[in-house]
């Protein structure tokens, strides 16, 4: 939505905010950074949370993806109606509501004494941080000018990688030091910092023009994705995605998202407008942010087991070893736009899923004694391909929109990439999990039926077993870890595959290379009328 041909470009940002734009882009990164390290610091900690107490809390890998996914999907399914918020109320206002509110359930999961405790807990925290990921990239969208944005959105999308490369090393630091409740405590600090920087640097901004709230359209993708994700669970808990109780829910799930859909097209003012996707570009990009957070996220769950329970490193070992991948990020975000402008959005992201699927095909080559050096080549590689990918296709997502909808925009790309991860951890979590059970049950028939059903879920169940045999469970470890090598490398090779149809999807649908000397859109129509930032 241009301007016709002649119109004024007016300028809707004040130059007062203008001019510390780059100080609330700090502080918007910091606010990011908080839900970026608190997922960070707990992939390094799943080990430690499924530890019998009292080292941990006896989590089951079950427990593990629904203290993940309690908080992913919480966070998804809230991200419309925050967004929403954001534009009507202001987003300045959500922001600091949503930091706050994540900062008070970071401190209830520290102090969790079940994996039921910590599941609510962190779905608590989702409920912030789904009030913090829209507002900080739809005020960024309000405090930078178009041709700024990109620059903006390739920083913004570094502090990712920030966040990964402090989360494990913290995380690490922490569990060596402190009891593994301190890896949500961490976040209460932070929090603070955050509040105090918000309210003096960051300035108020709304859409002057809101839609009604669509809380029917809320309730259907929350329950549509609650029934979908625990159905798919469910079937790798059982190793048999046939079962009854799989069905019913990952069916029921489907449906329910199917009339959500239905909803949005007839809703007068819905969460998400549908017609957005009839753009090919818009639709391509939050594609491929689903795509490559699926392969990723699932990669990342199994990749601490493989480090701390199969190769013997610590926390703080196991996340040294993702610095790598995080400092590609740091260094190649914020630079991507240069590449896009030379090479066009297509071609950037279709290479960088193709270096994410070369990283991620390769964990199905890694052994019990893979070489240190390689593994970093590898997290390298796969930091650099997704520095390649985020960047543009935000830009992509949030430039179709008018400034007015930034919330509506940021919902719609964090949601795609939040779902994304959420559906990677059930579905490769679950794949993961029948693998190996699939494997390991043929060495568990000399256990109790109690032991051995238990034994059977996960690698760290069946080490568990194993310690409490003593010297006769040494071939039990050595089958758990052939078992998990095993199903890993199935693993890897799926996820490699989701990496690969995104490359497809960004090669065919996302714009090439623009014309020498052809400029972009000045601005929507919200450069016309007031965009509601308030001064």
């Amino acid at each position: 939505m241009s301007l016709p041909s002649g119109a004024p470009a007016v300028t809707q940002i004040p130059e007062a905010v203008h001019r510390r734009r780059w100080a609330i882009l700090v502080v918007l990164m910091f606010s990011l950074l908080i839900v970026v390290l608190d997922n960070s610091i707990l992939n390094v900690a799943v080990k430690t949370i499924a530890s019998p107490s009292p080292t941990g809390i006896g989590a089951t890998q079950s427990e593990l993806e629904w203290a993940i996914n309690s908080y992913t999907l919480v966070f998804a399914g809230l991200l419309f109606t925050a967004g929403l918020l954001g534009d009507r109320l202001g987003r300045k206002k959500v922001l600091l509501f949503g930091i706050t509110l994540f900062g008070i359930g970071s401190a209830l999961a520290a102090m969790s004494g079940s994996p039921g405790q910590l599941i609510t807990w962190r779905a608590l925290m989702g409920f912030g941080a789904a009030f913090v990921m829209p507002a900080t990239l739809a005020v960024l969208m309000n405090v930078f000018e178009r041709d700024e944005q990109p620059k903006a959105i390739g920083i913004w999308a570094g502090s990712v990688g920030l966040g990964i490369a402090i989360g494990p090393i913290t995380g690490g630091l922490l569990l060596e030091h402190f009891w593994w409740g301190s890896i949500f405590l961490v976040n209460v600090p932070v929090v603070i910092i955050a509040l105090i920087a918000m309210a003096v640097l960051v300035p108020d901004s709304r859409d002057p023009k809101p839609g009604r709230l669509d809380p029917v359209g809320v309730v259907l993708s929350i329950i549509g994705l609650v029934l979908l994700v625990y159905g798919i669970i469910r079937g790798g808990e059982l190793a048999d995605f046939t079962d009854v109780s799989v069905l019913l829910p990952v069916i029921g799930g489907l449906a329910v998202l199917v009339g959500f859909v239905l909803h949005e097209k007839r809703s007068a003012s819905p969460a998400i407008d549908v017609s957005y996707f009839r753009k090919p570009a818009f639709s391509a990009a939050v594609a491929a942010i689903a795509l490559v957070f699926f392969a990723l996220m699932g990669v990342t769950f199994f990749s601490a087991f493989y480090m701390q329970s199969v190769r013997g490193w610590s926390a703080l070992q196991s996340g040294l070893l993702i610095l790598p991948l995080a400092v590609a990020q740091i260094v190649f975000a914020p630079r991507a736009r240069l590449v896009v402008a030379r090479f066009g959005a297509r071609a950037v992201c279709a290479v960088g899923m193709l270096a994410v699927a070369l990283g991620l095909a390769a964990f199905a080559l890694f052994d019990a004694d893979t070489p240190v050096w390689l593994m970093c080549v590898v997290f390298f590689v796969q930091g650099t391909g997704m520095a390649h990918v985020m960047p543009p296709v935000t830009v992509a997502v949030m430039q179709a929109l008018p400034r007015e909808k930034a919330g509506s925009g940021s919902a719609v790309n964090n949601t795609f990439r939040q779902v994304g991860g959420a559906l990677g951890i059930a579905v490769l979590g679950s794949v993961l999990s029948t693998v190996y059970r699939g494997d390991i049950e043929d060495h568990l028939g000399g256990l109790p039926a109690a032991a051995r059903d238990a034994a059977g879920e996960s690698i760290e169940a069946t080490l568990a077993v194993a310690e409490k045999m003593g010297p006769a469970g040494t071939p039990l470890v050595t089958a758990a870890h052939d078992a998990f090598m095993s199903a890993m490398h199935v693993t890897a090779i799926g996820s490699a595959c989701v990496a690969l149809v995104g490359a497809i999807v960004v090669a065919l649908w996302l714009p090439g290379r623009e014309p020498a000397g052809q400029q972009p859109p000045v601005r929507d129509e919200a450069r016309t009328a007031p965009a509601g930032a308030e001064r």
